[in-house]
Order: C-alpha cells, then sequence, then structure tokens
C-alpha cells in the first residue's frame, strides 16, 4: 500500500441520476436520452477536473448509471464504486467512489436510526409539554465506509449523508388535510416546512449518535460528506457537529467528539466568504458540506491531516435550467489535506 501524503474528499449531489426513460418521482418518462448524455458528460468533466481521492454522491437512482459516468470520464480502473448491489433505480441513495488502493472495509448502508435513540421528553419545567416524535429511519440511507491511507497509519471512517430536504413536505395527501382541505389550505405550507425540519432533525441526531459512538474516547478519524440539507449554522449542523471550539489564536486543542465544518476551515484563511452550495429565491447559502473529527483539525493536539483548502464549484448554479444544460442544482465541494501529524 502506498503511503500516501495528499488526501481529498469530495460531495456532489447528482440531481436524479438514472438512466434514460426511467422514472424519477412522478415523472414517469424521467431523462431523455438527449438530457441524459448531457448530464453524463457535465458531471463527466466535473470528475476530471476535480480529481478527488474520495467522492461521495446524493441522488443516485439507477447503479448503472454511476458505472457508466465513469465510463465516460476514463476512471473506471481508477476507483471502486461503492454501491449498494442490485440497486436497479427505484429510489435515491447515497453511492461513493474511493481510488483504488484506499477501501479498507466494504460498505454499509444505514437505513433504520440507532435502536437507543429517543426524541420524547416530559418537558424542562411545568411549562413545557410532552414531547415525542416518532420515526425511526433516515428518508435517505447513510453510506459508511473506511478507507486507509497509509498502511500503518489509522482507518479513517467515512460517512456519505443526503438529509431531508428543506423543502415542505406535502400535507395535502394526509387525511386530516383531506377532512378539512378548507381550512388547512392556507396553512399547509408552514405545516409542511415544520414536518420537514423536524425529520432533518431526526436524521442529524441519528447520524450524531452513529458518530459519536465511533468517535468518543478512540480517536478515529472521521469525515462526513454530504447534502445535509441546511446551512453551516443552523442547527442542523450544530446538532450534528456538536459545534466544538475553533482556535485562532495558535494554541492547541481539539474536541474529542466534535466535527469542524470545512466551510469554516477556510474562512478563517480567507478575506471574503464566497462560500455557498445553492440558489434558492436568489438566496445563496450552502447546503452540502464537508465535516472532519480532529485528526484533520490545524489546531488539534491529535492533527494527523492538516488542512490544504478548499474548491467550489459553482459557477452552474446561475444557470437554473438544469436539464437544457446537463448541470446539477448543487454546488460541487472539495476538501484537500495533507498527512502532517502535529
Amino acid at each position: 500500500m502506498a503511503r500516501r501524503t495528499q488526501l481529498s474528499f469530495a460531495t456532489f449531489n447528482l440531481l436524479n441520476l438514472n438512466l434514460p426513460l426511467r422514472p424519477i418521482y412522478n415523472d414517469a418518462d424521467g431523462w431523455d436520452q438527449q438530457t441524459y448524455d448531457k448530464k453524463m458528460e457535465w458531471s463527466a468533466a466535473i470528475l476530471k477536473r476535480t480529481k478527488a481521492k474520495v467522492w461521495g454522491f446524493q441522488e443516485l437512482w439507477h447503479a448503472d448509471a454511476l458505472k457508466e459516468l465513469f465510463e465516460r470520464a476514463g476512471l473506471t480502473n481508477a476507483y471502486d464504486l461503492l454501491l449498494p448491489p442490485g440497486h436497479s433505480g427505484n429510489s435515491i441513495v447515497c453511492a461513493a467512489a474511493v481510488e483504488k488502493g484506499l477501501l479498507d472495509t466494504d460498505p454499509v448502508w444505514l437505513t433504520d436510526f440507532p435502536d437507543k435513540m429517543q426524541l420524547q421528553s416530559s418537558g424542562d419545567d411545568s411549562q413545557t409539554p410532552d414531547i415525542k416524535v416518532s420515526i425511526s429511519k433516515f428518508s435517505r440511507p447513510t453510506l459508511k465506509f473506511k478507507i486507509k491511507p497509509r498502511a500503518n497509519g489509522k482507518a479513517i471512517s467515512v460517512y456519505v449523508a443526503h438529509l431531508k430536504s428543506k423543502g415542505p413536505t406535502k400535507v395535502y395527501r394526509e387525511g386530516w388535510y383531506r377532512n378539512e382541505p378548507d381550512y388547512y389550505k392556507k396553512h399547509q405550507s408552514s405545516l409542511g416546512y415544520t414536518i420537514s425540519t423536524i425529520r432533518r432533525s431526526a436524521e442529524a441526531a441519528a447520524l450524531r449518535m452513529f458518530i459519536v459512538d465511533e468517535l468518543k474516547n478512540t480517536d478515529i478519524p472521521v469525515v462526513v460528506l454530504g447534502d445535509l440539507n441546511d446551512s453551516q449554522l443552523s442547527n442542523t449542523l450544530n446538532i450534528l457537529t456538536g459545534q466544538p471550539t475553533y482556535l485562532v489564536s495558535g494554541i492547541k486543542g481539539g474536541t474529542d467528539d466534535g466535527l469542524y465544518t470545512v466551510a469554516t476551515l477556510q474562512e478563517y484563511r480567507s478575506l471574503r466568504d464566497v462560500y455557498y452550495t445553492h440558489i434558492f429565491k436568489n438566496i445563496k447559502e450552502s447546503l452540502d458540506h464537508i465535516l472532519v473529527s480532529q485528526e484533520f483539525y490545524d489546531a488539534s493536539k491529535k492533527r494527523l491531516w492538516t488542512y490544504k483548502g478548499m474548491e467550489i464549484i459553482n459557477d452552474h448554479l446561475n444557470n437554473k435550467d438544469h436539464k437544457v444544460s446537463g448541470t446539477t442544482d448543487h454546488g460541487v465541494v472539495k476538501a484537500n489535506f495533507e498527512y502532517r501529524p502535529i
């Protein structure tokens, strides 16, 4: 095994990559061949240009579509593709591509929440009513695997996640809505947004439990790649990261079970924040993230890999007709690291 000194991770939302003429949600015809070819051409160019060692993908429908994408990019022999066995385009999943020689364990897809996860409480005081959230699965299964870039070094746990979108949940199909449609019609947006937020928060908490169980008191390096569907300082990210302290004065620290956002690491090195991966109603924000444990944090006493910078591919977001251009509606994020123990 090579003793790699350079390591990079990238996250890429593929915008419903399915084979041509296969259904995508309620669209029975899906992509026509011409649109599919444009998507392939653009995405293949991104893969060749970005050259990440580890790719995390979201919104993949058919496993064969990702295989074809790497064939078109001429990268089939350069990567191991991590795909759910027999996945034939009936739902979207997370996937990954790992440079040959890096993969250390077989991939697993986490569908269920941790067995011991509880989202219920009688309240903090007499004024707070009881609450109970009944949810036990991820909307999109989270992919987990390990890589080992150095023969005598530590294996790195990688999670590829796709949390519930910020869009409002469609509630018009629900029985309580159909019983009183004239009343609930004016409230469907706010109720839908609330349901999506609760679901996304629960998924963040479930993923956080998996990560903390692995991180706590172990010094296992962890990287999370994904479309987390919320911004850098959102409650979703606060749940997932544990809100570690960032040190900028030269003092060494680190947090045992915290995750550091690459976006924040970049801001400490930049004079201006131009990090965005999504545009909605002319609002530019970052929904796609790379999170790293203290082994990748420069100011950590347990640093193994030093941060070398990030790259954002997002110019295509200014073109709203992604079907015509073959682009995705998310930016592609890449983070670069170098092996340099403290």
